[in-house]
């Protein structure tokens, strides 16, 4: 983990969907670094355990499934105590193929997924939220570009999107909401991909790489900070310059 002398989330507490893993890993490591603690929430026992484990006074874990909305209703108790200050909503899934090629069940989870996690999410935890508090959602440069096969992803993140600068307007002045779109970072899920593909994408990006996971939470603790105070409704994209222009 990166070592950083900001304290500015000294004290606050926040929230982490898909933390065991990627992103959400990257971004509960640098929040704790900020000063934070941290309640991280994934389906992944084994990688909760792992970052809980590395930071015993930190992080609180919590295993279940962010996908389903009775999952977090039976999750409420735990939850109900928490006065949270910020809140990650970060869970992916791309389950390829043209929308007439994939199947109901794949279309129906993909919204599920990729939609549902920040929908039910935000309505556990928007009652725990402090005045001021910060949700940050990821969505992705799907929602701005399109690419073959990703029909249920795209329109997940791109319903989110929206849904970000509605809920922005919703819950002002006392909750700011914004959303992050990554572009080809090194997840675990890009790291399983061959490195033909992965240079090929890399190629077409201008800054002609692929993203770290801690780029991405560098810009999530931005937002959970009272340096962004004056921002809300809006998307970020950090993509290394992908959605405006080709590397090639």
């Amino acid at each position: 983990m990166q070592s950083f002398e900001s304290v500015r989330l000294q004290g606050r507490h926040c929230v982490i969907t898909g933390a065991a893993s990627g992103i959400g890993r990257a971004t509960a490591e640098r929040v704790v670094a900020e000063g934070a603690h941290v309640t991280a929430i994934d389906i992944d026992r084994d990688g909760l355990a792992i970052l809980a484990g590395e930071h015993p006074e930190r992080v609180t874990p919590l295993a279940f499934d962010a996908g389903d909305p009775g999952a977090w209703s039976a999750a409420s108790g735990q939850l109900r105590s928490l006065q949270v200050d910020g809140v990650l909503l970060n869970v992916g899934r791309n389950l390829p193929g043209r929308l007439t090629e994939i199947s109901r069940e794949d279309w129906d989870s993909g919204l599920a997924v990729n939609l549902g996690c920040a929908v039910h999410g935000f309505r556990a935890l928007a009652p725990r939220l402090a005045a001021g508090g910060s949700v940050v959602f990821t969505t992705s440069i799907h929602a701005f570009l399109g690419f073959r096969g990703s029909p249920a992803y795209a329109a997940a993140k791109g319903a989110l999107t929206a849904l970000t600068r509605q809920l922005a307007v919703d819950f002002a002045p006392g909750v700011r909401v914004n959303a992050v779109a990554p572009g080809a970072i090194e997840t675990p899920a890009w790291a399983r991909r061959d490195q033909h593909f992965r240079d090929a994408v890399a190629r077409q990006v201008p800054l002609a790489r692929l993203g770290s996971p801690h780029e991405i939470a560098s810009v999530v603790a931005f937002l959970f900070s009272s340096d962004s105070s004056y921002l809300t409704g809006q998307t970020i994209v950090v993509d290394g310059g992908r959605i405006v222009g080709s590397g090639d």
